[in-house]
């Protein structure tokens, strides 16, 4: 029985025995680890944390990019029995201090010298750290080498070679394993704390619905700092799948292709890209080309809406279907590696033409809902039930219900204990059981569940009509010249929009149409440009109520920044903080 992180550990390590369990690159090249690599490395750290005084339920923060080391320290951390914090590497010095000293962390691992220069400059503040540790080959004075701990866990090893498996066995499955800090799109973030069983819950309840086999290659990408990777990672030990951690978010379209996945976790935002470079290249082909393509998308469509809906494919439809697929969907397919089973996607709505296109041409994107304090995942398509624009039906032991204004709420196995050393807090999300999601949506006659909005990011325009935001964002940013944006209007006559325009392609459009400009400033400030993008998102906004159309938008010469704190780590606008910062050029929109 696997009913805590240890025991998953275990049942890893003894039913898959294979060469690489996980893969890095190094020198340009992905090199394995095997299982038993994999499990002596964890092993031996956890005995040597120990040695350093890490007991069960003490905190160890994680300041880590990804890779094996950063799963496998936290691994050594969760069957010591000891808690692990972990932490965004884009977050600035004065937010890692806020998250190690509110979670009382003992010990700090940091994977490089660039992280190590953030926690040094904040590391007198950090009242309860005993010991800072370092991944890389050198150590900083105040610093310890992770492979020195590793090196007295194996001396403990040799002369009590069972003193590991007797401890981490007797972790239970209530035990806290970790305090997520969330991201704080409103305020200050709060300490969500997990239980074994909150993440070996939702582990299994979505790999009984959808099918992950150790034969698996997976590309892991998204920061192991954020609840769904973290998750994920944990489902893929739990069926042996060999995870390969990708260089970095800009190297993933290379490292789909050297590792050839075939299962990916993602954000809407890379489908997005995806997309908008799939519609590029076609957009810039030739009539017949462009003929073909549409003539294959619309071939695929129908392909899968009849496959989807459980009818009869005629041999004609099969035909065509397979003749798209050799001439048109076959090159888009081969970006990803050749052999992706199935997509994930989470974090964010995806749009639903975009879900359709992928799944037209034989690119399957399951899109789930959830949040941290539900470990996270709530609801989630799968191949036999599946609904676009929708987010799945509850996974297995969750509930959903929708309160009297529209609010999602639910209750399972998988929602946390409460926020760290905030009662108040913790009462106020919680009531009678169930959890107070903050997201707007409701349930459909087969119990999908769809998602309109975040309950506080619903604008109410001076008109009195309530408008969705992130539904209208979501369809603009399939245009291909628009990189992001960000609808306002509330308690405003109408709604407007700041507007991130995708410069390499609105830059082509400019010289094409004979527009001078000196910089991207100079480019948004011209009438004819914001002409052309209010037209573009006009012919985007077809399918709006006329109050949900924007009316007049700015154009920012720059993307919202982490760094800036206009997004959250895990990129998720802080609207106020954003209206706050342009709130000039949003009060010119309204003068008039």
């Amino acid at each position: 029985m696997v009913n805590t992180l240890a025991q998953l550990f275990f049942h890893t390590i003894k039913s898959f025995p294979k060469a690489d369990l996980m893969l890095y690159k190094e020198a340009g090249e992905y090199k394995p680890i095997s299982t038993e690599e994999f499990g002596d490395w964890v092993i031996c750290l956890s005995l040597g944390l120990r040695e350093l005084g890490l007991n069960k339920g003490d905190k160890l923060a994680l300041l880590a990019e990804n890779s094996p080391e950063w799963v496998m320290t936290d691994l050594a951390s969760l069957c010591l029995g000891s808690i692990t914090v972990p932490i965004y590497t884009s977050l600035v010095p004065e937010q890692i201090k806020y998250i190690v000293n509110d979670s009382d962390t003992k010990i700090v691992v940091c994977s490089d010298l660039s992280l190590w220069e953030k926690v040094k400059s904040v590391k007198d503040k950090m009242k309860n750290v005993e010991y800072f540790l370092i991944m890389g080959d050198e150590a900083p004075e105040g610093t310890v080498l992770l492979s020195e701990v590793i090196e007295k866990g194996k001396k403990v090893k040799e002369k009590d070679p069972g003193l590991f498996e007797k401890s981490a066995l007797e972790i239970k499955p209530d035990d806290t394993a970790s305090i997520i800090y969330t991201s704080g799109t409103t305020g200050t973030p709060k300490g969500v704390i997990l239980s074994h069983s909150n993440f070996i819950s939702n582990s299994k309840a979505t790999s009984d619905i959808i099918k992950f086999t150790s034969d698996d290659y997976v590309l892991s990408f998204l920061p192991l700092s954020h609840v769904l990777e973290r998750m994920v990672t944990f489902t893929y030990l739990y069926k042996g799948c060999s995870i390969a951690y990708a260089e970095s978010v800009e190297t993933v379209a290379e490292n789909l292709l050297e590792i050839r996945p075939h299962i990916m976790v993602s954000v809407p935002r890379v489908f997005e890209k995806i997309y908008a470079k799939v519609m590029d290249t076609v957009l810039e082909g030739s009539a017949l080309k462009k003929k073909i393509f549409f003539w294959g998308v619309k071939v695929g469509k129908e392909f899968s809406q009849k496959k989807l809906d459980k009818k009869k494919i005629s041999k004609w439809l099969e035909l065509k279907r397979k003749t798209a697929h050799k001439i048109v969907f076959s090159k888009i397919i081969s970006k990803t590696g050749g052999r992706v089973r199935f997509f994930v996607s989470g974090g964010a709505p995806l749009s639903k033409d975009i879900a359709e296109f992928f799944y037209g041409i034989g690119l399957v994107i399951l899109e789930g809902y959830g949040l941290t304090e539900t470990s996270p995942v709530i609801a989630v398509n799968t191949f036999e039930e599946l609904r676009f624009g929708s987010v799945g039906k509850p996974i297995p032991g969750v509930e959903v219900k929708i309160a009297d204004d529209g609010e999602i709420l639910t209750r399972g196995p998988n929602l946390m204990k409460g926020y760290y050393k905030k009662e108040e807090e913790t009462n106020e999300a919680i009531k009678q059981g169930w959890f107070y999601t903050g997201d707007i949506g409701h349930l459909d006659e087969d119990n999908f569940l769809y998602i309109t909005d975040r309950k506080k990011d619903i604008i109410v325009t001076a008109g009195g009509k309530n408008v969705a935001p992130q539904i209208i964002e979501n369809q603009l940013k399939t245009n291909p010249f628009i990189s992001n944006a960000v609808v306002i209007g509330d308690r405003k006559k109408f709604v407007s929009a700041l507007v991130v325009p995708e410069f390499e392609k609105l830059e082509g459009y400019a010289k094409a149409s004979n527009i001078e400009y000196t910089s991207r400033k100079d480019l948004i400030e011209n009438e004819k440009i914001n002409n052309f993008m209010m037209s573009e998102i006009d012919r985007y906004s077809a399918n709006f109520a006329s109050y949900e159309r924007v009316k007049r938008i700015v154009l920012l010469d720059r993307d919202f920044e982490i760094e800036k704190g206009e997004l959250t780590p895990s990129l998720k606008v802080r609207r106020n903080i954003v209206e706050d910062k342009y709130k000039d050029v949003i009060d010119k929109l309204y003068q008039d």
